[in-house]
């Protein structure tokens, strides 16, 4: 058996197979998990913020996607994962807020989405999967021991991606 590594948010944890890690409430944040099928090593990041370089005093490097995944993917490094085999699965990015007109906070989600794609994309992470956008909290689950992503929602189906 496994252990469940609970991945709080603006942080980041790696474990192995047959570990599972998990972030609950998964709103405009995104969860970004990584895993390398070799190694069976994942790593799950809980981002709330898209671009480090907009803010002052950010120590807390997990809290943006810029950063956390940087960084996640250094710590899975140091465990014996080679970045040319990682994987990438995401989910979040939700619109919680009804906001009229185009203001930032209306829509973080989606920048929460943008700016992970974009830096998976720069790190030459491939995504394979994602369940972002739309309006609800998420709850996911990276299972190390076979990559699945598993997304629980209030009133939706378990969904696997």
């Amino acid at each position: 058996m496994g252990v469940v590594i609970k991945v709080g948010m603006a942080d980041l944890k790696t474990g192995k197979a047959p570990d599972i890690l998990t972030t609950l409430g998964l709103g405009s944040c995104i969860g970004i998990a990584l895993w390398d099928p070799v190694t069976k090593i994942g790593g799950l990041a809980h981002v709330m913020l898209p671009d480090s370089t907009k803010i002052r005093n950010n120590s807390n490097i997990a809290k943006f996607a810029d950063t956390g995944i940087t960084e996640l993917v250094r710590q899975m490094e140091t465990l014996g994962v080679s970045k040319k085999r990682l994987v990438a699965k995401i989910a979040g990015g939700a619109r919680m807020f009804e906001v009229s007109g185009s203001t930032s906070v209306g829509n973080i989600g989606e920048k929460n989405a943008i700016a992970s794609k974009q830096k998976l994309k720069e790190l030459g992470i491939p995504i394979l999967a994602e369940d972002t956008g739309l309006n609800y909290g998420r709850t996911v689950e990276l299972n190390c021991a076979n990559g699945d992503y598993v997304i629980k929602a209030v009133g939706k189906s378990v969904k696997t991606i």
